[in-house]
């Protein structure tokens, strides 16, 4: 039997054996504040913000101009600001102030998979290393809103597939151990749905070395290379069904666990608690600019603990930690929002060139989006520049020259959440390959945490 982790919250006891991870009604589940407690490095100020004890904006620097006041208090890019008049802009911008109802979580899974395949585009987006060129043959094909994402031109890739089985896995409310044996034989039933699909190498060996049904099958070898966005791109569903902040210590240890099956790296497998966290923000409508916050100061000290809590690969985990935080705290500097608030600073030019060049910066070894920390990295960013904006989103974070299908296939699960399908070409998702599985793994993870 695996020993009880995380005991240094006082009352909670974070098993996989036994009662297994805490159900949504949990008794003795830590809050939110608890769990912020737990991260010595918050600030008073991002704490308040955090916790929205306090909703007043912070301060504008004395002698601002009125239009200046009102950036300060809505950090958004200037694009999205200068849309703000148009009423379709306004209805979807109201959506997301609207709590996440079941069509949210459909639409979540569905424009995922639609990102996916969009940014796929059969294999031809993927690996095409320039943004402005794809870009150029989006025009041609008479820009987004004349693409129909179906079969046999757009199918999805690896990426929906194996976030399906993780969905799927969830659905069937099965918690602990039994759950991540059950997510461990849907990755491998998974895996023989790739033809077309291009897994990537440490998902394929990953899943070759699960035993499903065998004591510890859902475990493998510690593998220093495992550090792509894999775990990352399947994991959104996981915040889907542990969307609330005191399941936040659930959040963190299935996507460990299901993130480490193929990614055991830090790198990796924490890309999968950075998607899951994302999209538990989205359904808690806590302000885009505090996410890289709260994954860097609540999720990873959290994932850390766990980690060490279970056991497993501590010496290498602890050994390869840094990069993925240091990397994210970077990040967060680049663009002004460490203190959670902002406003955003953007580069001077930021379009399809400027964009692949610094979304290279942001990556481990120039293929941008390729690793678990920069994909969730890039659809962040993307979520910040495009507001409810459905085009600009895409733009920013499907059609790019780095791995493009895994930064979409997060931010438009993130952006679903957020703001619905309305502004969406119906065409984009309407005859999407496995519309029907997307649609009903959301309802019932939807059932299952309301």
């Amino acid at each position: 039997m695996i020993g009880p982790v995380l005991t240094h919250f006082q009352g909670v006891i974070l098993s996989l054996s036994g009662s297994g991870l805490e159900s949504n009604k949990s008794v003795g589940a830590p809050s939110d504040r608890c769990c912020l407690q737990a991260c010595p490095r918050l600030s008073w100020e991002t704490e308040r913000i955090l916790t929205r004890q306090d909703k007043t904006q912070p301060s504008c620097p004395e002698g601002a101009s009125r239009a200046a006041q009102s950036h300060f208090a809505a950090p958004v890019s200037s694009y999205v600001r200068d849309r703000l008049v148009k009423p379709e802009v306004r209805d979807r911008r109201a959506a997301m102030d609207r709590s996440a109802t079941v069509e949210h979580y459909k639409a979540a899974m569905l424009l995922s998979g639609a990102g996916d395949a969009l940014g796929y585009r059969n294999q031809l987006w993927e690996y095409n290393e320039s943004g402005p060129a794809i870009h150029q043959e989006l025009k041609e094909l008479g820009g987004l809103k004349s693409i129909k994402a179906e079969l046999p031109d757009w199918p999805v890739s690896d990426d929906t597939v194996l976030h399906l089985a993780t969905a799927e896995g969830l659905a069937t409310g099965k918690m602990g151990e039994e759950l991540l044996h059950e997510v461990a034989a849907r990755y491998v039933k998974g895996m023989k749905d790739m033809d077309g699909r291009k897994p990537g190498p440490s998902s394929i060996l990953g899943v070759s070395l699960l035993k499903p049904g065998e004591e510890e099958g859902f475990r493998v070898p510690y593998n220093s290379e495992g550090t792509g966005c894999g775990a990352a791109m399947r994991s959104m569903c996981i915040g889907l069904r542990y969307p609330k902040p005191d399941q936040l210590l659930s959040l963190v240890a299935v996507a460990v666990e299901t993130g480490r099956m193929t990614h055991p790296h830090p790198t990796g497998f924490l890309g999968a608690v950075a998607a899951a966290l994302f999209t538990s923000y989205a359904v808690q409508r806590r302000p885009i600019t505090t996410w890289g916050l709260g994954l860097v100061n609540e999720a990873c000290p959290i994932a850390k603990t766990f980690v060490r809590g279970r056991g497993f690969a501590i010496e290498e985990a602890e050994r390869d930690w840094g990069y993925f935080c240091d990397k994210w705290q970077w990040y967060l500097d680049l663009r002004g929002i460490s203190n959670g608030v902002g406003p955003v600073i953007w580069p001077s030019s930021y379009d399809p060139a400027g964009r692949d060049s610094a979304y290279k910066t942001f990556s481990l070894s120039g293929w941008a989006g390729r690793s678990g920390h920069d994909a969730p990295m890039i659809a962040l960013d993307a979520l910040l520049g495009a507001g409810s904006d459905w085009e600009e989103l895409m733009s920013r974070a499907g059609f790019h020259g780095g791995d493009s299908d895994s930064t979409a296939v997060i931010a438009c699960c993130c952006w679903g959440l957020l703001y619905g399908r309305q502004g969406v070409p119906e065409g984009n998702y309407s005859n999407l390959e496995y519309r029907e599985r997307l649609e009903r793994s959301a309802e019932q993870l939807y059932a299952l945490s309301h």
